[in-house]
């Protein structure tokens, strides 16, 4: 798959398959195409060339089976906690929301506001948004850069933890290797649009 920005070659005909349940780890340089491909993976945006599937069928046409966290939790600060995980749900979903908050160690704060949270809790909210969908492909583009150290270290531990439980695929765009490889079955370099280097961690986990 290739994507191109006017002159600028993002992604230069990237050739990638990930088998399903895989935890893939992406690094590279800032500007490198890491966030590019993630935002391929979720429907952000359409490849200037190749195709993007889930086995034969186009992954744009079963988006509501992938789900993206960001840096920040992206909550809506006028809905209370329960509310931001159900968001965009109809029906009898409030049962669900709290199973997914349990998930997340988060049930003793449905009601309350998003601004009454830290920021590790926020993004566990946005991951039990994520999980009250139960997605095939969860897509992190780099959930964990602005938590502090030890606040890092459980949220990293909490979604191997549910990417075990749950078995859905996940792809990791990271800056730290360290993280990349204490979480990840396989890690990706990409350098210059291409896959520079794609290494099996074969480190028995508990990491």
């Amino acid at each position: 798959v290739s994507k191109h920005y006017a002159e600028n070659i993002v992604l230069n005909q990237l050739d990638l398959h990930i088998p399903a349940g895989q935890f893939v780890a992406v690094v590279g340089r800032s500007g490198g195409g890491k966030s590019t491909l993630l935002r391929l993976l979720a429907g952000l945006e359409t490849p200037t060339a190749g195709d993007v599937l889930a086995g034969t069928t186009p992954l744009a046409e079963i988006q509501e089976d992938t789900r993206m966290m960001f840096q920040d939790a992206r909550l809506l600060p006028w809905k209370s906690v329960i509310d931001n995980v159900g968001l965009g749900l109809k029906g009898q979903w409030r049962d669900a929301a709290r199973r997914a908050l349990a998930a997340v160690g988060l049930e003793n704060r449905a009601g309350e506001w998003p601004a009454a949270l830290s920021g590790g809790q926020k993004q566990r909210v946005a991951l039990a948004r994520a999980l009250i969908h139960r997605p095939g492909l969860l897509l992190l583009d780099e959930p964990l850069g602005a938590l502090d150290a030890l606040t890092r270290l459980e949220m990293q531990d909490l979604i191997v933890s549910l990417w075990q439980q749950h078995g859905f695929t996940v792809l990791l765009v990271t800056h730290d290797v360290s993280e990349a490889v204490a979480m990840a079955d396989r890690v990706l370099l990409i350098e210059e649009g291409k896959i520079g280097l794609d290494l099996t961690v074969d480190i028995p986990r508990p990491r």
